[in-house]
């Protein structure tokens, strides 16, 4: 049997909540080994993810501009796109740069890391072995490390449905965006987050698009009245979204795939070059040996934590997709933190009603704390107010003028309770209402905030304007 080593802080994945709970945990002083099977640090996000998919919208975004400057007075004659090129740029400029950030960072701090595929044999003790497939493993194989604390953070992957096996012309989010040739026809089964950000990425770069979701309403996280204002966009944008539609089957044809849905019972088949599934993702809880430790599952496969992260096994414990709450890289990097001050003793907890909920869609949309209707369903007295794009000088002269800032507030105190935020950098505007909810602050903090004119941020304080009763420019 292998010699057992002695490590103080273990993380399993090097993910978004694995690489900053790493930084962390060393920076309180701990001695920190990270254990990653891939070649690249920075997990499904940096490599395959949210990093390379803003890539490549933002150049379908450079792209139409480049097509349709005439707004402007601007005449840019045929504007052509070399894929290949894009590609190279996305893996290498932007990819490959914040990757290597993260193993700069991981040198800086002193963080061990360790190539290959954790499996857990106890409460205190796990096994590295070389990543890919084994027909068998003995108890003697592979590295052995007996840790103090360990931190699982192993993510999420893709569920695969029946009747669209993953392979060929069948494809993941990560097939799709690492595809060597730009589809005329694209199927897209699931209208969430990722299905409709690369909806959109792909019919600005000239593919056509066909979104199949099956419940009444693409990206059913967000209020109507926002998604709406999407759904008009993509089908600017040439979209076809078929709601209600239950995917049955796809055919692999070798040079195409021919997909089959189902609306009210009545069949229909459209062919593609691709089709991409993304419809939910499945916690990897169930490949490294949980069952050999105390630690407790949900029945959904999520690892029970207390507010600090901790499982059901005091110095074990989980963050990011592995945990209840929404799959997102931001508050994978909170819990991160959350979990390597707990280990060091630090009074550290999560607090999920300011995590703020983006989706890259043209326009962005974005939400934090409660939304109008969740406010409603519990009953709380509030004010809600809106402020329209249209309204700004500065969302006028970029020629995006559709969508709206949202804030609530309580009616007898004036604490912010939540804001929604559709139109143009909507993602980057919603951290001063994530602010707000998290620090309590009341809608004269806000109306009373200079804001710079003319900017996109200006919508918020006007919100907040009208909800102390002295709107200005409405």
């Amino acid at each position: 049997m292998a010699d057992v080593e002695e490590k103080d802080t273990v993380i399993i994945g090097a993910g978004p909540g694995g690489y900053v709970a790493a930084i962390r945990a060393a920076e309180l002083g701990q001695k920190v080994t990270v254990i990653e099977k891939d070649d690249s640090l920075g997990g499904v996000c940096l490599n395959v993810g949210c990093v390379p998919s803003k890539a490549l919208i933002q150049a379908g975004h450079r792209f139409q501009n480049a097509q349709h400057a005439e707004t402007y007075g601007i005449t840019a004659g045929d504007a052509s796109l070399d894929f290949d090129k894009l590609q190279e740029w996305k893996d290498t400029k932007v990819v490959q740069r914040m990757t290597n950030g993260v193993k700069m960072l991981f040198k800086k701090h002193k963080i061990e890391v360790i190539r290959g595929e954790a499996f857990l044999d106890n409460n205190n003790q796990l096994r590295v072995m070389d990543p890919g497939p084994r027909q068998f493993m003995d108890n003697g194989g592979g590295q052995t490390i007996h840790f103090k604390n360990l931190i699982i953070a192993t993510g999420s992957r893709p569920i695969e449905i029946n009747g669209f096996k993953f392979g060929g012309r069948v494809i993941d989010s990560t097939g799709l965006l690492n595809i060597k040739e730009l589809p005329k026809e694209l199927v897209i089964v699931g209208g969430g987050y990722i299905g409709t950000e690369l909806a959109g990425a792909f019919a600005d770069l000239g593919t056509h698009v066909t979104i199949l979701e099956g419940t009444s309403q693409i990206i059913p996280n967000f209020e109507k009245t926002m998604v709406s204002v999407v759904v008009k966009h993509l089908k600017k944008k040439g979209i076809d979204i078929v709601t209600n539609a239950m995917a049955k089957s796809a055919k692999d044809n070798g040079d195409n795939v021919e997909v089959t849905y189902e609306v009210d019972g009545k069949s229909t088949t459209i062919k593609a070059d691709y089709v991409m599934v993304s419809v939910g993702r499945k916690p990897n809880t169930d490949t490294f040996g949980l069952e050999m430790t105390d630690v407790k599952l949900t029945d959904r496969g999520l690892v029970e934590v207390d507010e600090q992260g901790r499982t059901s096994v005091s110095n074990i414990y989980a963050v990011g997709d592995i945990t209840a709450g929404p799959a997102l890289a931001h508050k994978a990097f909170f819990e991160g933190k959350t979990a390597a001050g707990a280990i060091s003793g630090k009074n550290t907890a999560n607090d999920y009603i300011g995590v703020p909920a983006v989706c890259f869609t043209d326009p962005e949309m974005a939400s934090v704390g409660l939304t109008e209707t969740e406010a409603k369903n519990q009953k709380l007295d509030v004010k809600v107010a809106k402020f329209p794009f249209a309204g700004n000088a500065r969302a006028v002269s970029l020629d995006s003028t559709d969508g709206f800032v949202k804030l609530i507030s309580d009616k007898k105190t004036g604490t912010i309770l939540g804001g929604q935020i559709i139109g143009p950098s909507a993602s980057d505007l919603i951290s001063e209402i994530s602010l707000a909810v998290n620090c309590q602050l009341n809608e004269e903090d806000i109306a009373l905030t200079i804001h710079p004119h003319p900017t996109l941020g200006e919508p918020v304080q006007e919100a907040a304007d009208i909800l102390i009763g002295y709107p200005t420019n409405v």
